[in-house]
């Protein structure tokens, strides 16, 4: 599911334009993406702990979480997913469960506090913050709606 997501993200992410029967197929996965997300959001915290560092449902969240970053920074797809019920809402709940979990145990979710000396960051819920945080702006751009909600 990780591999799928990561070609998924690299298709949204090109530059070139898509057609009508293209965007209409985007909006489809933008919608199941959106889906799995809500339901799965919390996985990630399991991560705080290291056992379930490499915990799959974790993992496949997090590029859930890349895969809808990118769908909202493209246009054609950001208001349809600024008007999806809920996915605002969940993403600044996980932040606040983020934040919480990263103050009560080693703060994994972020790169300032998961580096030690010169040692590279290789752990996979590095920057999840930082994610969460592009979502809630993209799902508030231009969108006054969601901008009082926040």
């Amino acid at each position: 599911r990780v591999t799928l997501l990561e070609l998924m993200l690299e298709k949204v992410s090109e530059k070139n334009p898509v057609n009508g029967e293209e965007m209409n197929v985007f909006m489809s996965h933008a919608d199941f993406f959106a889906g799995c997300f809500q339901e799965k959001c919390e996985a990630v915290l399991k991560l705080t702990s290291a056992a379930d560092a490499e915990d799959e449902e974790a993992l496949v969240t997090i590029r859930l979480l890349d895969v809808l970053c990118e769908m909202t920074s493209n246009n054609g797809q950001l208001e349809h997913l600024q008007a999806l019920p809920g996915l605002l809402e969940t993403a600044i709940d996980t932040l606040r469960l983020t934040h919480l979990a990263g103050k009560q145990a080693v703060n994994i979710f972020t790169a300032t506090h998961a580096m030690t000396g010169q040692e590279e960051i290789s752990h996979p819920a590095v920057g999840f913050k930082s994610h969460l945080i592009r979502l809630i702006g993209n799902l508030c751009y231009k969108n006054k709606e969601n901008q009082n909600k926040v």
